[in-house]
């Protein structure tokens, strides 16, 4: 059983990091695309933005994509820390804990995923 909850986790959560990454790519589930999301990050102080947008995009989208497929599964977990680690610092760690005050909870929950199964490793259902 535990090698089926590990797989649950790793699907919601890397493919939603996938969801995120085609988002600030290719605008894609209500999502701003590589200007939009360039245009919001230049706003926080990432330049130059849609840079910042292609990079964030290509980490988010890799990223969920390993974490999911539990191949490299220290590379995906390092993408998600990574990226959750910038949120904190640009955007929520100002509001606090709370999510419910947009603070860093939710973030700083994900880099527990993420690293708790980076050390416990992917388990038996992978990809390859």
């Amino acid at each position: 059983m535990e090698d089926l909850g590990l797989l649950i986790i790793r699907l919601v959560v890397g493919l939603s990091f996938m969801g995120h990454g085609a988002q600030k790519l290719f605008g894609w589930f209500g999502g701003y695309g590589l200007k939009g999301t360039g245009g919001w990050l230049e706003s926080i102080g990432l330049k130059p933005g849609v840079t910042m947008a292609l990079l964030a995009g290509l980490i988010e989208l890799i990223g969920g994509a390993l974490f999911a497929a539990g191949v490299y599964i220290w590379l995906g977990a390092a993408a998600i820390i990574l990226t959750m680690l910038i949120a904190i610092f640009k955007v929520h760690g100002a509001n606090g804990y709370w999510a419910t005050q947009n603070g860093f909870e939710y973030n700083l929950h994900l880099i527990a995923i993420a690293l708790g199964v980076a050390l416990i490793g992917p388990g038996a259902y992978v990809l390859f």
